[in-house]
């Protein structure tokens, strides 16, 4: 019985140094990054009826602003101008 609980305290502690050595090395975005790809990205797929963003966009897919947002922030607010929708 002991040998049981000894085994599991030791499973479990192991575990949790594991999961702590674990390094989240996601970084928050800045704000002012965030503002500049959102505006990059509305000028890039304007909409389709202006001033109704349920009406979808005039160019790309939901993917294509998806993408090109995600790039942008990766870029640090630099847009790889060259992946422009068709």
């Amino acid at each position: 019985m002991f040998g049981d609980l000894k085994f599991g305290c030791t499973t479990f502690a192991l575990v949790c140094l594991a999961l702590s050595l674990v390094s989240n090395s996601a970084s928050a975005i800045t704000a002012e990054v965030a503002r500049k790809c959102h505006a990059l990205t509305a000028a890039q797929f304007p909409p389709r009826l202006p001033g109704n963003p349920a009406a979808g966009s005039a160019k790309g897919s939901g993917r294509e602003q998806i993408d090109y947002y995600n790039k942008c922030v990766a870029n640090g607010g630099k847009p790889d101008d060259g992946a422009a929708p068709k």
